[in-house]
């Protein structure tokens, strides 16, 4: 393992380094000592494993203003968990609404419905800082929109959507609300039942600082989703069909016990320190690095201004460089880890305006040291002025 002090490492918001101690403690204890199928056995180990999964569920529960823990469905990460929610909900004939900031991982399930099932949908049309105007989803509702879904922060912007206000328009509306959650939970303050939030889909490996191949789905107790895996659950082995009863529904086959282990640590940590805590640090730490990088000649970075509330997502371009190009040199030269590209989000891109070019994103987390940015700053300078003198 990487010694966190070998490598600056800016690319926390595709995941999050280095994790709490206890995460990593609970990841091998698990291994070691409830090395067991939870709810499947009687037996002692068993019984450990079930009770690790039923602690992390609580203390997401906790964490997202969710009153009932059997709720929240685990999954493999973000995708998989938004893959549940629209394949599960969506019914052809019916209409769904979106943004121009979502992930592939929305964007796709959407796509691949509109092709099975003839669902029809409407993408609006965020700013180029990433602003959403909440009349313009109100306009779009027509008797058939049955969701409204919505990134709650851009992973390529950083820009934060109106949740509430888009959560009390659905719930006036009569469609169903969900969000992904991958940039923001915890980091920003979710309240599934204040916010109007039906389905809230989040990733255990990014701010909720667990390991990869963790995440969930929290599903309003008056929605029934259509399974999007269908197999052992250990209850109701009996019947031919999925069990209702949850979580069991859309937890089919054997869990990661151990990883859920790491991600319940990883809550606590969050639940310790607080949301506001690690905003504030992260936004303190962003806004520093905004201001070096616009010191630079041919930076132009992308998302809210300085002083605009945003998470801790700083994408750039420079005049003249390749993104790419940027992003090895930082890494090569400098031990300094971004990510160039388009960030899954074709959609986002084209709102800036860089969808022919991409951008270069670093991502400070809780763990980052102002030292890092001072030292992404001078690198970024150092490598435009080389560049400058080589042209």
């Amino acid at each position: 393992m990487n010694d966190p002090k070998s490598i600056i490492y800016l690319d926390n918001a595709a995941t999050s380094w280095p994790k709490p101690p206890g995460v990593v403690e609970a990841i091998e204890r698990n291994v070691r000592e409830n090395a067991a199928n939870p709810g499947r056995g009687s037996h002692e180990m068993a019984v450990k494993a079930s009770r690790v999964l039923f602690d992390a569920r609580k203390r997401l529960a906790r964490l997202f203003g969710i009153g009932n823990p059997n709720d929240i469905a685990f999954a493999l990460n973000t995708t998989h968990a938004l893959n549940l929610a629209i394949q599960g909900l969506l019914k052809p004939g019916d209409h769904v609404i979106a943004t121009s900031l979502e992930h592939n991982s929305v964007r796709r399930p959407i796509e691949a419905m509109k092709r099975r099932f003839g669902i029809e949908a409407t993408f609006i049309a965020a700013d180029e800082q990433g602003n959403l105007n909440v009349k313009d989803v109100e306009a779009a509702i027509t008797p058939r929109t049955r969701l409204i879904a919505a990134s709650h922060s851009s992973n390529l912007l950083g820009s934060i959507a109106p949740i509430a206000d888009l959560g009390e328009l659905a719930r006036r509306r009569g469609a169903r609300f969900l969000v992904d959650a991958a940039q923001s939970a915890g980091v920003l303050s979710i309240d599934v039942e204040a916010m109007g939030i039906d389905l809230l889909a989040f990733p255990g490996h990014k701010g909720l600082l667990g390991p990869q191949g963790t995440g969930g789905l929290y599903i309003h107790p008056d929605l029934d989703l259509e399974p999007l895996m269908h197999g052992g659950t250990g209850s109701k082995s009996e019947a031919p069909e999925q069990p209702t009863v949850r979580p069991d529904r859309y937890e089919a086959g054997t869990q990661n016990t151990p990883g859920i282990a790491g991600l319940s640590e990883g809550v606590q940590f969050v639940l310790r320190e607080t949301t506001k805590a690690i905003h504030d640090k992260e936004r303190q730490l962003t806004f520093e690095l905004m201001e070096g990088l616009l010191g630079i000649e041919g930076v132009r970075i992308l998302g809210p201004q300085i002083g605009v509330e945003r998470t801790a997502i700083v994408s750039f371009t420079i005049e003249g460089i390749d993104p790419s190009e940027m992003a090895f040199l930082l890494d090569r030269q400098f031990g300094i880890a971004v990510r160039a590209g388009f960030h899954c989000t074709p959609l986002g891109h084209e709102t800036a305006g860089t969808y022919e070019t991409g951008a270069v994103r670093a991502s400070p987390g809780y763990f980052t040291d102002k030292s890092d940015i001072v030292s992404m700053i001078d690198a970024v300078r150092e490598i435009v002025g080389t560049m400058g003198r080589r042209n």
